[in-house]
């Protein structure tokens, strides 16, 4: 019996048809150590059980996260009650302007099930980049105290196992977007039935 329930377990993972980049195996499963928008230590482990969205980015940013962001809280709000169950998590790579203060404000633009991350220093944050091969580089200031950060602007999306299972850039349409959400969320509940 434990074999037939493996089977399908595997199964179920093989017949998921992505719209977005399929990363499965390709890139490691969620992990960090970082502080939520509340001053809380958070690991990879809180967020277990959720389909999970990884973006990273900063609050002055004056274009690419704005606007990803948008698509996102559209992509919510097309999920309906699906969305209880995905997390967005946005880790800064601006720890020193975007305090938790800030970040709670910040996500608190988009819904519910954004969630804003930051380091006190760039030690782990520079660890997770690595991790997932994200850039990012802070440009000296101007005169005012102003600087920009360059970074890049894909999207990780996670299953609830915590499993890297798709790649977005950022530029593709809402449906899209939806439409793995909903592979992942619904393969979820096809595995609890066997």
């Amino acid at each position: 019996m434990m074999l037939v329930c493996a089977a399908m377990s595997a199964c179920g993972q093989e017949h998921l048809k992505f719209a977005l980049h399929d990363i499965s195996g390709h890139m490691p499963p969620l992990q960090f150590d970082l502080t939520d928008q509340d001053g809380k230590p958070v690991t990879a482990g809180d967020y277990r059980g959720k389909v999970v969205l990884l973006y990273f980015g900063y609050t002055s940013c004056p274009d690419a996260c704005p606007t990803t962001l948008a698509k996102l809280t559209n992509a919510m709000h097309t999920l309906g009650g699906e969305a209880e169950q995905v997390r967005v998590l946005f880790v800064s790579v601006d720890p020193k302007r975007d305090t938790a203060a800030v970040l709670k404000r910040y996500v608190a633009y988009f819904g519910p099930q954004f969630i804003g991350l930051r380091s006190a220093s760039d030690g782990p944050l520079d660890a997770l980049t690595r991790r997932y091969r994200v850039a990012y580089h802070r440009e000296p200031p101007d005169r005012t105290g102003y600087y920009a950060v360059d970074h890049s602007s894909a999207i990780f999306i996670f299953d609830r196992d915590s499993k890297a299972r798709v790649l977005a850039d950022g530029t593709e349409a809402v449906p899209t977007i939806v439409h793995d959400l909903r592979q992942l969320l619904g393969d979820h509940a096809a595995a609890r039935t066997w």
